[in-house]
């Protein structure tokens, strides 16, 4: 069984992450670009964190720049825009949990892509970059097979 028909062409995506520092802001991004025009796109945390510089060298390695994005919570985006989402992509187990809570009374739906977090990784500064770069390839990839055929005209 297909899921709800709403959310197949989503008009507006909200990427959540545990602190909107890496995974989050690098999907929205990733969307934006793809979507410059046929999308509403934002980012939020389940706990506000700070602008990772890793995250910040790999988008603009792809040409993105997210050097002026302001980590925050679902609270802060719910007080300044409200979250009138169609789809909520969740990308850490914290971030999902919290919008099934919120979307209790919202009528946006959920996705889970796990999403593994690149902060952890130890190493060398060329094997952290390789670690953020893999998650940018990842939820490239899914966001390409996500959206692929929500504005089709472009290309």
């Amino acid at each position: 069984m297909a899921g709800p028909p709403r959310a197949r062409d989503p008009q507006s995506v909200l990427f959540a992450c545990a602190m909107n520092s890496v995974r989050s802001p690098m999907a929205a991004s990733l969307l934006q670009h793809m979507f410059p025009q046929g999308l509403y796109v934002k980012s939020a945390g389940a706990r506000k964190g700070e602008l990772d510089p890793f995250a910040v060298s790999v988008m603009a390695e792809l040409g993105q720049d997210i050097s002026s994005h302001k980590p925050q919570t679902f609270e802060e985006l719910e007080d300044w825009e409200g979250l009138n989402f169609d789809l909520i992509i969740t990308l850490s187990p914290e971030a999902h949990h919290k919008a099934l809570e919120l979307t209790r009374t919202l009528a946006a739906d959920v996705e889970y892509w796990p999403t593994q977090d690149p902060t952890t990784m130890e190493g060398s500064r060329d094997q952290k970059l390789a670690a953020y770069r893999e998650v940018c390839d990842q939820l490239l990839m899914r966001i390409r097979r996500r959206f692929a055929k929500v504005g089709a005209a472009s290309g």
